[in-house]
């Protein structure tokens, strides 16, 4: 007998059930009170619908603005709220929601019905260290080919990929990604390594100065941070991958299923 639960990586306001845990006579905080009210709009008004502004949402909730602005700040946090500088604050679109599995950006932003894009940041190479080399099975002081990519989905930026891969192992690796501008098939087509498998971890991270400029947010909004070591069909170490991604714009799902007993 088996039982699945569906998980995601973003984290919902408590206050989805409203106040069904409250004492009839319990008193709600007016801070309580507008953020629901808040949320209440993202769930009910499409994207791009605009919110109030501070100084009515301060009146009508009878708050000080500096409150209205941290409520604000935590639904944008969320991704349910954006900001468009000198235009206001306006009802987010829905997250991407990406499956946890073993299949590259193009495919995840396909499958999603966007269209996937990638900036080269920077390609170049350098000296592995003793835990790069670890990674790649590879010695330390080694040459390692490093491609730093900005993801985007309809033009809109979602994350910042930095890719490392054994310049030994894939000679002319460069060449090829040139020719087939997807590094997946790149792989396959020059090297015919095929991925089978990674071990994948997901933290959280603020966005530094460079982050926030590339992803177009602020600085220290929070983002998710993935590390992926992935090995190719005979178990052999293929990339090094630490990427981020937007957390108000971004979630992951995984399908869990209990073992057989």
């Amino acid at each position: 007998m088996t039982a699945e639960h569906v998980i995601t990586t973003t984290a919902d306001s408590a206050m989805a059930g409203g106040d069904a845990g409250l004492e009839p006579s319990a008193r709600v905080p007016k801070y309580y009170r507008l953020k629901r009210h808040l949320q209440e709009l993202t769930n009910t008004q499409p994207p791009g619908t605009p919110v109030p502004p501070e100084r009515t949402l301060a009146a009508q909730f009878d708050i000080s603005r500096t409150t209205v602005r941290q409520a604000l700040q935590e639904l944008v946090i969320e991704g349910r709220l954006e900001r468009a500088q000198g235009r206001g604050t306006f009802v987010a679109k829905p997250k991407v929601a990406q499956s946890l599995q073993l299949t590259s950006y193009t495919e995840d932003m396909q499958a999603q019905g966007l269209e996937p894009t990638s900036r080269l940041i920077e390609i170049g190479y350098i000296t592995c260290d003793d835990h790069l080399a670890e990674r790649l099975a590879i010695r330390p002081g080694n040459r390692v080919l490093r491609i730093e990519r900005l993801r985007l989905a309809n033009s809109e930026p979602m994350a910042i990929e930095t890719t490392h891969l054994s310049t030994k192992r894939f000679p002319g690796l460069r060449k090829h990604l040139a020719k087939h501008n997807s590094l997946y098939r790149a792989l396959s087509a020059g090297f015919d390594v095929h991925l089978a498998e990674a071990e994948e971890t997901i933290e959280t991270a603020m966005a530094t100065p460079r982050e926030a400029g590339l992803l177009g947010t602020d600085v220290g909004l929070p983002l998710l941070l993935l590390s992926r070591h992935s090995f190719d069909t005979d178990g052999e170490p293929v990339e090094w991958v630490r990427s981020v991604y937007r957390g108000d714009r971004y979630k992951f799902v995984a399908r869990l299923r209990r073992p057989q007993e």
